[in-house]
């Protein structure tokens, strides 16, 4: 099967949706399809190998161009290619660049507006080469914010056409809500040209078809998987026998690492608990420093910022070295996180989780049996559950048992290949 897969880039950032497209895609070449990644608005940013296109389509530089100065709408395709190269935009993506919510609306409208919107020219472009390049089978979108090319898509290549929903809502519930609500109602009547959903739980399958009004019946549900390489390597020499609290997500309050401060903070008070640390990783982006910052003063301000490591973990084999170097991992999302990729890359490293029993993580640790949920919203509930797994070892080893047992079984990447190419050959 001839698959286009059509991600987005991060602007630098590790985003978790990349991540997973990469490792699908490269999960799925080696089922022996031919697929390819094609990354737009800027290269995607991933801790193992890269297997996207070299091109990138809908260029983030061009494209906010186009938006702002509406005469470059017709800019020459030479410039384009120079705007849209790979060194241009990397270069770009590291430097955090302030925009008013109302300028990012206006420019989300604009692109799910299609060919009526500032970036026709993109979306020919991106077309015209799937059209005569590379003619797929199957598309595979990896979110609905780029669905304004898919009514054009469709009439010119005539192909199924899968979407799936990770995490598009997040973006959504940024915009004002007037221009949220022009979003959604257009995101609505793009997917009517969309011939299946896949959702990455159970949970985000229910939500977003109540969400963008779109038909539960036509939602697949395909869990995350993940690459099992370097997950066997034997784990490095711990300095000492104390008891080490994890957290490895992107560093923003809506992953909430403050809330799992403050419930180290509560840890350290009580006898039993005191003499945890805590150690924690992630990505960090420019708009999210004062809040790191405010964290660090907190744990100044108790007294215990020299119990708290943070590490840098930028590769894959960084990531099992990290999860490796820990006891139990908390990421206590405010967010209902619909991937919790973070979560079975923590069993797969042999580590238990407690997670905020919401979102995708109900229907992770039931089908793992790897950690303990605890009520959302509720500090006591959180403090109380990491609590049980620093007393209890008996505990952590049978949560450890389970959890890798199940992750090596049920949730690898070839696993969710092969269940996204079943989907993909039954909707042609």
């Amino acid at each position: 099967m001839r698959i286009a897969s059509i991600t987005a880039g991060a602007a630098g950032m590790y985003c978790g949706s990349c991540m997973r497209d990469n490792t699908l895609a490269a999960a799925l070449i080696e089922l022996g399809h031919d697929t390819l990644l094609l990354p737009t608005y800027t290269p995607i940013r991933t801790d193992e190998v890269n297997v996207s296109g070299r091109r990138i389509f809908f260029g983030g530089v061009s494209v906010y161009l186009e938006q702002q100065m509406r005469f470059l709408k017709r800019m020459p395709s030479w410039l384009r290619r120079m705007l849209d190269s790979r060194l241009l935009l990397k270069m770009v993506s590291k430097f955090a660049i302030s925009v008013r919510a109302e300028k990012l609306g206006q420019l989300t409208i604009s692109i799910l507006q299609g060919r009526d919107g500032n970036q026709r020219a993109e979306l020919d472009e991106l077309v015209g080469w799937l059209e005569c390049e590379w003619r797929p089978d199957v598309v595979l979108m990896t979110n609905v914010l780029l669905s304004g090319i898919v009514p054009e898509m469709k009439r010119r290549l005539g192909v199924p056409i899968v979407a799936t929903l990770q995490g598009d809502d997040i973006f959504l519930e940024m915009l004002p809500p007037d221009i949220r609500a022009r979003c959604i109602e257009m995101i609505r009547a793009n997917c009517r040209h969309v011939d299946r959903f896949i959702a990455t739980c159970g949970y985000y399958a229910d939500f977003m078809s109540q969400y963008l009004g779109l038909p539960r019946e036509k939602f697949e549900v395909i869990y995350p998987g993940i690459n099992l390489a370097g997950f066997d390597a034997p784990a490095p020499p711990r300095k000492d026998s104390t008891f080490v609290l994890g957290y490895f997500a992107r560093i923003a309050p809506e992953k909430g690492l403050h809330l799992l401060v403050d419930a180290f903070i509560q840890l350290k008070r009580s006898a039993d608990t005191a003499s945890c640390r805590l150690r924690y990783g992630g990505w960090l982006g420019g708009h999210n420093k004062a809040y790191h910052e405010s964290i660090k003063r907190k744990l100044d301000n108790a007294g215990l910022a020299t119990e708290v490591e943070r590490v840098d973990a930028p590769s894959h084999a960084d990531k099992v070295r990290f999860l490796q170097g820990i006891d139990v991992l908390c990421v206590p999302a405010p967010y209902r996180e619909p991937k919790g990729l973070y979560v079975l890359e923590a069993l797969a490293a042999g580590v238990p989780v407690v997670q905020p029993a919401h979102g995708s993580f109900p229907e992770l640790i039931e089908a793992t049996g790897g950690g303990l949920l605890v009520t959302p919203d509720d500090p006591a509930a959180l403090v109380e559950g990491l609590r049980l797994l620093i007393v209890d070892g008996e505990l952590r080893r049978e949560l450890v048992r389970k959890g890798q047992a199940a992750v090596r079984q049920h949730f690898t990447a070839r696993t969710m290949a092969t269940a996204t190419a079943e989907v993909l050959s039954r909707t042609r």
